[in-house]
């Protein structure tokens, strides 16, 4: 027996059966919408005022370079005044006055772009600046030198100078680089 088609002889009395779609049926509401006088519904009549504008930190760059060139200054000599018999394992520290210098520059100076290679440069400068001081050191426990303190320092210095130097080198250029970028404030 064969149920009547709708409309022909009144309503069927079977029940509904599932429909299958191929594709999703749209939405009765459109996607996000909220009924008004709900919870997150927009009120109306209401104009959002603008929002308060960023306050711009200031940049000191001039107070940023002082303080960079004077961590520069103490890091070399911290560096330099090692104990001499730690001398060879000191270079791999090279990190350490980098991160003294890039802390002033980025944080006071910011994102300038100048900042970073000047950190590179002023901690490579700590590096040699430690070790002209180890240098020092040296010879003026070895005694009185006949060519001039500095003079035998930096003839000393060359003659030292090995492969692995222009590692603590690199290690001083990148890590100051990178650090005075990476503590710049963010604006």
């Amino acid at each position: 027996m064969t149920a009547p088609a709708p409309g022909t002889d009144g309503p069927s009395t079977r029940p509904l059966t599932a429909q299958h779609y191929s594709v999703a049926p749209a939405p009765a509401t459109p996607e996000g919408y909220v009924a008004p006088g709900m919870p997150g519904a927009p009120v109306t009549g209401f104009e959002p005022a603008e929002p308060a504008p960023r306050p711009v930190p200031r940049r000191r760059t001039a107070l940023a370079v002082a303080l960079a060139l004077l961590a520069m200054l103490l890091g070399g000599l911290a560096y330099g005044s090692a104990p001499l018999r730690a001398a060879d394992s000191l270079g791999w520290l090279a990190i350490a006055p980098a991160g003294l210098v890039a802390l002033p520059l980025g944080r006071l100076g910011g994102q300038g772009r100048l900042l970073p290679p000047l950190g590179a440069l002023l901690a490579a400068g700590a590096l040699l600046l430690g070790q002209l001081i180890e240098h020092l050191r040296r010879i003026h426990a070895d005694g009185p030198a006949p060519h001039g303190l500095l003079h035998d320092a930096i003839t000393t210095w060359r003659a030292d100078l090995r492969p692995l130097d222009a590692a603590f080198y690199a290690i001083a250029l990148i890590g100051g680089f990178l650090l005075t970028r990476r503590t710049a404030t963010r604006s």
